[in-house]
Parts: structure tokens; sequence; C-alpha cells
């Protein structure tokens, strides 16, 4: 007689979610995405109770047409997303601050409380063409660090939002050493980290061991996987990210790495709620792909008690 199997955690301290990004969405407005609505009915018949909002102005950015919308799907908003260019240092900060103003507005009248903050990639992301060197300088690095934590304050001040920034492949924010640079020397009461599992695999990282040792600058969650084998070629032939996940270098789980139970057990462990939103990056993908991979993502989640 085989023995029992063990039950899965209960995860109850992490809040599920996806995102327009698992549907394949990457810009506002683009002919190779689907429209929103088809969006906002298939997260909701897939069983995601949050969503983010995405590139803004892919979802209506009137909040009461918005709000609308997602009540009637029974879908609440986590989080609002920006790009910036911080390394860049003062020059950057009022067209910065205009950019995240519009979204925070939006993203605060949805009651959402965090704004996912990305750093701008070193590569053209639709050309892959390399636009400026992929390490920053010291200044630029204290250009970085500074300006996150002037956006962390001010956003706080003025919306009440907290930032979560988040590594991301092919930016300057992506590797194990750069993250710990990162939180070695910013200040915990202005910014955290969105960990997303998958970008930060991609780049060579360990997201138990970073839950581990940073637990407390962990203030959102991203769940990705990533296709080992497809990782090995991209990393074989330094393939810039955009044409990377073209050939699959994500993957939907439990197919690749890292595996998530674990990571999904440390993030309960720090005894704090917390959004775990899938992004599973596909674009350009068929408009029917993304809905079974939803179903089936949210089915495993299930399994591992989220």
């Amino acid at each position: 007689m085989s023995a029992p199997r063990a039950a899965s955690p209960v995860l109850d301290r992490l809040r599920i979610g996806s995102a327009p990004d698992s549907w394949g969405v990457w810009f506002p407005d683009d002919a190779r995405q689907v429209p929103w609505q088809r969006f906002l009915d298939e997260v909701a018949e897939a069983g995601y109770a949050w969503i983010e909002l995405g590139p803004y102005g892919y979802l209506p950015t009137d909040p009461a047409a918005l709000r609308a919308e997602t009540d009637r799907r029974d879908l609440k908003v986590s989080a609002g997303t920006v790009f910036t260019s911080l390394h860049h240092g003062p020059s950057v900060w009022d067209a910065t601050w205009t950019h995240v103003r519009e979204v925070a507005t939006l993203t605060r009248a949805m009651g959402a409380g965090h704004l996912v903050v990305i750093p701008s990639f070193w590569r053209d992301d639709k050309t892959a063409e390399i636009i400026e060197p992929p390490e920053l300088t010291v200044e630029q690095w204290k250009h970085l660090t500074t300006g996150m934590e002037r956006l962390g304050k001010r956003v706080r001040d003025e919306f009440g939002l907290d930032i979560v920034v988040h590594p991301h492949a092919d930016t300057h924010l992506d590797t194990e050493e750069h993250v710990a640079r990162f939180l070695d020397v910013t200040d915990s009461d202005l910014v955290n980290l969105c960990l997303d599992t998958g970008h930060y695999a991609y780049c060579g990282g360990d997201s138990v061991k970073l839950i581990r040792t940073y637990g407390e600058r962990i203030g959102y969650l991203h769940l990705k996987q990533v296709d080992p084998d497809v990782l090995a070629d991209v990393v074989a032939k330094g393939t810039p990210f955009g044409p990377a996940v073209q050939q699959g270098v994500m993957c939907e789980p439990p197919l690749g790495v890292p595996a998530l139970s674990p990571v999904l057990e440390a993030a309960q462990e720090l005894d704090v709620d917390l959004f775990a939103i899938v992004e599973q990056d596909m674009y350009p993908c068929p408009p029917d792909r993304p809905f079974p991979i939803a179903q089936r993502t949210r089915r495993f989640l299930r399994s591992c008690g989220a």
C-alpha cells in the first residue's frame, strides 16, 4: 500500500492574480494583442480575482469606466506598472513623474496599493538593438538608487501607494549581484522589490534564496517559469529577451524553473499578505492560446495550496 499523499500547505497569505502580460499584452495598442474586453472576460473565467493594469492605456483609463468593467466580472486591481529611466539622473525626473502620476492616479482610483516599477531596457523593446551599455557607471547606480527612493517617497506621499521595483531581463537590475547591490543601498521604508521568479531565474538568480535572505524587502511577487533548455540556448547565443520570448523561453508551470511550490511556501513563511500575480511572457501569441494556459496554471496553483 502506498503512503498517503501529503496535503499541500495552505498558502493563505498569498493573493493570486494574473495580468495582461499572460495574454501576450506588452503595449497599450497593438494589432497582435487580444482586445481588453476579451482579456477581462477570460481572466475572470479562468478563476483569477486580481489583475494588474498592464501597459497604461491598454485597459480603459477612465476609473469609472474601468470599475464598471471589473465590477461586473468580480475582478479587483492589485497594481499599476511604470517603466523608468532614473539612472539617467535628475534630467529625466519631470518626464518620469508625469508618466508615474498618470498611472498612479488610475491605480489609486481602482483601490490598488502598489505600483510596479520596471527599470528601462538597455535594448530597444521592439528591435532588440543595444541602445546603451548593459552595465551602469558608479554615478548611474547612485542616480538609480536615489531616484527610486525619491519616487517611492513621492508616490507614497501623494497617492498612498507603495512602489515595488521589478528586476527584469535586459535591464540594469537583473542578476543576483545587481539585486543585492540595489537592496543593500536603498531605504526599505521607501523601496521594496517585486520578485519576478521567471526573470530572476532567466538572469541566474535563486528566488527561494532571495526570499530567505531579503524577506523583509519582498513586497510583491510575479509568478513565472523559464524553460531551462531554451534558456541555455538563449544564454549561449546571447539572444535578446524579446526574441527569447518568441522562442518560448517563458513557459507555463509546472514545466519550467524555478519550482513554484518552494517559492510560494517561502513567501508564505514571511507571514505577510503578498500579491502573487501570474505572468507568462508570450508576446506575440495566437489569440486562442492564453486562456487554456491560464486555466491550467490556476489549477496548478490551487494544487500547491494557493
